[in-house]
């Protein structure tokens, strides 16, 4: 484990930290992002992270998310955990992609056309395994909240570029 992280791991499991995190972290992501042409993406320094390019669910306009990342190298695919930094209700990300499952990401760079399958039985029980592995605050955040936190799995779509 690389130094620190025990600290950071231990002050996101904070609610002052569900409270404030969601308003700060996806906005500088952006910025930093667009800033650097898709080269830098600031929360990624502690957890691998991308930026999702999803339709919204109501409007169908494109809407970007900064969210961390579980890469699957074996399969190329990636894990996204909806976990709304243990907050009640279920990320917008998420019904977006219920809704419009063909998205995008930016991955180190590279715009890469994806699409999202929301995991249930055993795939899900599997990545929430590797989930918790990867992140253990994610059993804070899932403690905090009465619904099933959402897990989806990306993988490029036909065609796209590896």
């Amino acid at each position: 484990m690389r130094p620190g992280i025990a600290a950071v791991q231990k002050i996101s499991s904070t609610r002052v930290f569900a409270r404030i995190a969601p308003r700060v972290v996806p906005s500088v992501d952006r910025a930093v992002h667009r800033l650097t042409r898709g080269r830098v993406l600031l929360s990624a320094r502690l957890l691998p992270g991308l930026v999702l390019t999803a339709r919204g669910a109501r409007t169908g306009l494109a809407r970007r998310t900064p969210l961390a990342c579980i890469p699957e190298r074996s399969t190329g695919t990636w894990i996204l955990v909806g976990s709304n930094f243990g907050r009640p209700g279920h990320p917008v990300w998420t019904g977006n992609l219920l809704a419009h499952p063909e998205a995008e990401i930016s991955w180190r760079g590279a715009d890469i056309p994806v699409q999202a399958e929301l995991l249930t039985g055993e795939e899900r029980a599997a990545a929430w395994e590797a989930a918790l592995a990867f992140w253990p605050p994610y059993a804070t955040y899932q403690a905090r909240v009465e619904r099933e936190i959402r897990l989806f799995r990306l993988a490029r779509r036909p065609g796209a570029p590896d």
